[in-house]
């Protein structure tokens, strides 16, 4: 199977912009590979294009707030000529030149973990064969059924939201599933602040220093990936209250079982991206021979608990990378 490392955009060799995709060769382009999420869900697709016996290209970016560099990446990939591009765009909106391009030279396109919004797609006049990951809302809304199995429906005090990027779909839709679970569960949760952490552990910790400064009660933080709920229970121990607040992240990676398992985070929703790359590429060797594939394709979610890992009889955990 050809390889090709896996490569920021910011030193790609002038030797692989020149080189040309062998025959049937899928392109996958993540957002940024310093993340572990991202990593797992590398492995994933190398272990599904090895068992499915294709071949594939991965290249991300340095961050996955590089938006612009993401888009020339995609480009330069198009280059290559593959049968599909498999993309997790940083938004809804970077990569619509080259996924029209993409389109108009026959190439499938797959939304990987549900990134592109679908009324943007519409408008632009661009159709994915697929999209795979979790189901956003459901896991936001997983969030807010642990918290209140900790704290109860009838528990009262203020909570922080913090969400991804900017004008990014995937987080949204975490924040909203969290948001309106939470109502509906327990009222007595206010929300008392709902703000973009652009995915950046650092700005989370920042967030949660300012928002306990305002509100010293805070009982709870809901972070929209586990980059940021790791930042914010830095910043939750650091004031002396890291105890006293229930932290949950979204993604399951390693940082965050790691986290779980020392009994600082308590509790984040994995997505298991490992499995929704394994799938993607499963799934995008099916289009191609001609097999229907559904149009959205959801990957399960599971909440990690330290109870949940010390127990391991959960089946899902094989996933968790």
């Amino acid at each position: 199977m050809l390889r090709v490392n896996l490569i920021s955009a910011a030193v790609l060799s002038l030797s692989v912009l020149a080189a040309h995709a062998q025959d049937g060769q899928y392109g996958v382009l993540m957002k940024t590979l310093s993340n572990p999420f991202w990593g797992a869900m590398g492995q994933g697709v190398e272990d599904g294009a090895k068992e499915a016996g294709v071949d594939y290209f991965v290249q991300a970016v340095e961050s996955d707030q590089a938006a612009e560099p993401q888009l020339n990446v995609c480009n330069t990939m198009l280059e290559r000529q593959p049968v599909a591009m498999i993309t997790a765009a940083i938004n809804s909106t970077n990569l619509l030149p080259c996924l029209k391009a993409a389109q108009e030279q026959g190439i499938k396109v797959v939304d990987l973990d549900g990134n592109l919004d679908q009324a943007i797609l519409d408008k632009e006049g661009i159709e994915i064969t697929f999209r795979i990951g979790s189901d956003n809302v459901a896991a936001g809304a997983q969030g807010a059924e642990y918290l209140v199995s900790q704290l109860g429906a009838d528990a009262t005090g203020a909570v922080l939201v913090i969400e991804g990027l900017s004008g990014n779909i995937t987080g949204q839709m975490r924040a909203e599933g969290f948001a309106g679970k939470l109502a509906e569960l327990a009222p007595g949760l206010e929300i008392v602040a709902s703000l973009p952490g652009d995915w950046d552990r650092g700005k989370a910790a920042s967030i949660t220093n300012d928002i306990l400064t305002r509100n010293p009660d805070l009982v709870a933080i809901f972070a929209a990936n586990d980059g940021m709920a790791l930042g914010a229970v830095e910043a939750a121990y650091a004031a002396g209250k890291g105890d006293q607040i229930v932290i949950i992240g979204v993604d399951g990676n390693s940082d965050a079982v790691k986290s779980i398992k020392d009994g600082r985070l308590n509790a984040s929703v994995a997505q298991l991206p490992y499995l929704v790359g394994k799938q993607a590429v499963e799934n995008v060797k099916k289009a191609l021979a001609g097999e229907e594939v559904p149009a959205d394709i959801a990957v399960p979610t599971l909440v990690l608990t330290q109870e949940v890992l010390e127990d391991g009889s959960e089946p899902l955990l094989e996933y968790v990378k």
